[in-house]
C-alpha cells in the first residue's frame, strides 16, 4: 500500500484578510448601532446587527484560519485544516439566527408601524454601504475557502442590508410610507437565508465525509481504469479534509503486480491534476487477489 500526501495551501493570506476586514467592520459597527437606535429604523438596526455579527464572524474566521495552519500531531494526524469548516458552520448558524430575528421583528413592525428618521437612516446607511463594499472587496481578493465564503456571506448580507436601509430612508423621506422599512428587511433576510443554506449544505457535506461536489465517482473510476496497467478501481472513497484539501482511498486492480511502481506516480498525478485530490492511499492487487477477496466476502455473507 502506498500513500501520497500534499500539504494544503497556507491559510496565512486568508487570516490577514480576515483580520483587516475585522478592523474595518468593528470600527463602524458602533456608529451604525447608534444611528439605528437614534433613527428608530428596523432596516438600519438590522444592518447594525449584521455589522456586529460580521465582526464576530470575521473574528471566528480569523481564529479558524490561524488554527488550520497548525501542523499535524499524534492526536490530529490530518492537521487542523477542518477548523476552517467548523468556523464556517458557526458563522452560518449565527447568520441564520439573525435572519430569524429580523423576520420576526419585521412582522412586528408591519403590525405596529413606528416613526423612522429617514434622513439619519440614509446618511448612516450610505456610510455603512461604503464600508461593506470595501470589506467585500478585501475578502474577494483572498482564497475562496469555506471560512472566507461564510465570512463574505455575512458581509454581503450586510451590504444588502445597507442598500435596503438606504432605500427605506429615501422612500420614507420622500413619501412618509413606513411599511417600506420592514418590507425591505424581510426581502433582504430571505435572500441572505437562501445563501446561508447553500453554504450550510457545503459545510455539512464536508463534516459528513461526503464526496466533494466537483468529483464524479464514476468518471474518476473510468479515468483510473484508462491508466496503462490498471484493470479497474474499486472500494473507492473520496472525502474532504477542508474545502480545498481532498483525500481518496481505493484498491487498484492491476494486470501485473510488478507494474505498481510505474503505475503509482501516474495515478497520483492524475488524481491531483484532474480531480484536485492531493492525499491518496492506494492499495494494489492482481486479478487473483481480487477474485480471492470477492470469494471471501461472499463466504462471509
Amino acid at each position: 500500500m502506498s500513500e501520497h500526501d500534499h500539504s494544503g495551501h497556507s491559510h496565512s493570506g486568508s487570516t490577514k484578510l480576515l483580520i483587516v476586514s475585522l478592523v474595518f467592520t468593528s470600527a463602524y459597527a458602533g456608529v451604525e448601532v447608534a444611528g439605528g437606535l437614534w433613527a428608530n429604523s428596523l432596516a438600519l438596526i438590522a444592518d447594525a446587527g449584521h455589522m456586529i455579527t460580521d465582526s464576530l464572524s470575521l473574528g471566528i474566521g480569523a481564529f479558524a484560519a490561524w488554527l488550520s495552519q497548525r501542523r499535524a500531531s499524534r492526536t490530529h494526524t490530518y492537521g487542523f485544516a477542518r477548523a476552517e469548516v467548523i468556523g464556517a458552520l458557526v458563522n452560518v448558524l449565527f447568520m441564520l439566527g439573525i435572519v430569524v430575528w429580523i423576520v420576526f421583528a419585521a412582522f412586528e413592525r408591519l403590525a405596529n408601524p413606528q416613526e423612522v428618521g429617514g434622513t439619519t437612516v440614509m446618511i448612516v446607511a450610505f456610510i455603512g454601504l461604503l464600508v461593506n463594499v470595501a470589506v467585500a472587496w478585501i475578502l474577494m481578493r483572498g482564497e475562496k475557502n469555506m471560512n472566507v465564503r461564510a465570512a463574505l456571506l455575512h458581509v454581503m448580507g450586510d451590504l444588502a442590508g445597507s442598500v435596503a436601509a438606504l432605500l427605506a430612508g429615501l422612500v420614507i423621506y420622500l413619501t412618509g410610507w413606513l411599511p417600506i422599512d420592514p418590507l425591505l428587511s424581510l426581502f433582504i433576510s430571505l435572500l441572505i437565508g437562501f445563501a446561508s443554506v447553500n453554504v450550510l449544505r457545503d459545510v455539512l457535506r464536508v463534516l459528513m465525509e461526503g464526496t466533494p461536489s466537483h468529483i464524479d465517482i464514476d468518471k474518476l473510476k473510468r479515468a483510473i481504469a484508462e491508466v496503462d496497467g490498471v484493470v479497474e478501481a474499486h472500494h473507492v472513497h473520496v472525502w474532504s479534509l477542508s474545502s480545498s484539501r481532498h483525500a481518496l482511498s481505493a484498491q487498484i486492480k492491476l494486470d501485473q503486480i510488478g507494474l505498481w511502481e510505474e503505475v503509482l506516480p501516474k495515478l497520483q498525478e492524475l488524481l491531483q491534476r484532474d480531480f484536485g485530490v492531493g492525499h491518496s492511499t492506494l492499495q494494489p492487487e492482481t486479478h487473483q487477489e481480487a477474485s480471492s477477496y470477492s470469494a471471501d466476502a461472499a463466504a462471509r455473507y
